[in-house]
């Protein structure tokens, strides 16, 4: 195609044409999960999305490395860097080893995102795999004159930082804004400046995960580690780093303050950055009691939910809207994307069954250029899905025999719905239930619903629990009780 392809950089906030450094070759790093807690929708939205970005890079015609890292040093509690081992309020509530809890959400996470069918990353790094390279790292700050030693710790020094720099290139935010929203150290903490972060922290008696370090036994703080991992895979600078929008302002801001008092060069060209979740306009959190993991979602086992929808359903749901867009969860929106999943999914059957005709009466070729425009304009998938659904209107006017179509054109046609339906947006036919599977779980409920009647809740909870432990999930609702695999 024609266009050359455009991304939103929020490094300059604004699009610029997309240049690799080092053309046809492409470094990408996205942010991964940490892997203490259960994967949020937030999470799975910007992993879908750097999906769909990793997906179109590739089919056009660029060699991608992609790296996501694994965030499981297991100190995290915030942006404060005060050094909560959350591995070991589970390792000991468990009885479980650290690396224990590491390897069961790790394997959830990779379950969870291959329901979500996202390719998995070329390289994966994890913070605990890494400590060596985050060691030399602190030590080349160190010597470059931004970091400094108290009590065994290393903190990052913001204010001689910014003395030659730019330390809030990435939001544009005043210093004197972030200072005065920022509490006074008022003698009680060993940063010099209330803006300095957490390089390496000297480890409390009690604290499992710790490493030996030139300034003593301790662990790393979170910045640093996805500073010296993409560094290490992708060179001090390359070509797109993502994230949540919510990591731009601290964890973002000091990757680039780290990186440039390492190797003095700007470590990434492309910033790129995915917007929030609401729930029926208000703002998805735990405290708003509005959350959702996905596993709820998929079972619909949450108040807020009127059923569940099936991972390819909510995958198409988060296509619709921009990356760089606030994503709204209402029942309504999730019920149009399952009609209209199920729509695009019909038209991608029917492919096989057109007539091809001598002659067309539809423009497959304006269709395929109007495809690519809408990619190219900052991978804009809501306009994409626009236009598949023109193609899909093709294709039910076609197999109605309203339109012809030639055998040219459906060739091409088929290879344009592969393309950007299958490789490109990442879905899939999802199998239903079996006629013989659902008639036994209509058994099973009603031998349920029997034992209830009668006031045998063991009998019922028994029911419940069973199929619980066999992975299908029952929802109980004034209109009957419907069941989901989880």
């Amino acid at each position: 195609m024609s266009q050359d392809l455009v991304l939103y950089n929020t490094l300059t906030r604004k699009k610029e044409v997309f240049e690799p450094l080092t053309p046809p070759f492409v470094g990408m790093y996205v942010c991964g999960p940490t892997v203490y807690s259960d994967v949020h929708l937030g999470n799975c939205r910007t992993f879908v999305s750097f999906d769909l970005i990793y997906r179109y890079l590739k089919h056009s015609g660029y060699k991608v490395r992609y790296v996501r890292n694994i965030t499981d040093a297991g100190h995290l509690e915030g942006d404060r860097d005060e050094g909560d081992d959350k591995f070991s309020k589970k390792a000991r509530l468990e009885q479980l080893e650290p690396m224990e809890i590491v390897q069961r959400y790790t394997i959830g996470f990779h379950d969870m995102m291959r329901l979500f069918n996202t390719l998995p990353p070329d390289i994966e790094p994890t913070a605990t795999g890494h400590i060596s390279e985050q060691i030399e790292m602190i030590k080349e700050i160190i010597a470059n004159g931004y970091a400094y030693e108290v009590n065994r710790s290393v903190y990052f020094d913001v204010e001689k930082y910014s003395q030659s720099h730019n330390y809030t290139i990435l939001t544009n935010r005043q210093m004197e804004d972030l200072l005065a929203n920022t509490r006074d150290l008022g003698g009680q903490d060993e940063k010099k400046g209330r803006l300095d972060f957490a390089l390496w922290i000297k480890a409390k008696p009690e604290h499992i995960m710790r490493w030996p370090s030139p300034w003593g036994v301790g662990f790393p703080g979170w910045h640093i580690e996805c500073s010296a991992m993409s560094s290490k895979y992708l060179g001090q600078t390359f070509d797109i780093h993502g994230g949540g929008m919510d990591l731009a302002a601290t964890h973002h801001t000091n990757e680039i303050a780290q990186s440039e008092a390492c190797s003095h060069t700007q470590p990434v060209k492309y910033w790129m950055h995915t917007n929030m979740l609401t729930v029926n306009g208000t703002r998805m959190s735990k405290s708003a009691g509005n959350g959702f993991l996905p596993g709820e979602l998929f079972t619909g086992n949450h108040p807020l939910l009127t059923r569940g929808y099936s991972p390819m359903t909510v995958r198409f749901f988060m296509l619709q809207a921009h990356y760089r867009s606030t994503l709204d969860f209402s029942n309504e929106a999730l019920e149009a994307s399952d009609k209209g999943f199920k729509r695009l999914m019909n038209a991608y059957k029917l492919l096989e069954k057109l007539p091809p005709s001598e002659t067309s009466d539809v423009d497959i070729s304006g269709l395929k250029q109007r495809c690519y425009d809408a990619m190219n304009d900052d991978f804009n998938s809501p306009v994409l899905i626009a236009e598949l659904f023109e193609a899909a209107r093709i294709i039910n006017s076609v197999y109605d025999l309203k339109s012809s179509i030639s055998e040219s054109d459906l060739k091409e046609l088929k290879k344009l719905m592969s393309d950007f339906v299958i490789n490109v947006l990442g879905l899939h036919e999802e199998q239903a239930p079996t006629d013989d599977i659902g008639k036994l779980m209509d058994f099973i409920i009603n031998l349920r619903l029997e034992a209830k009647n009668n006031k045998d809740y063991v009998t019922s909870d028994k029911i419940r629990i069973g199929l619980s432990d066999l992975g299908i999930l029952l929802k109980d609702s004034k209109e009957g009780t419907t069941w989901n695999k989880a």
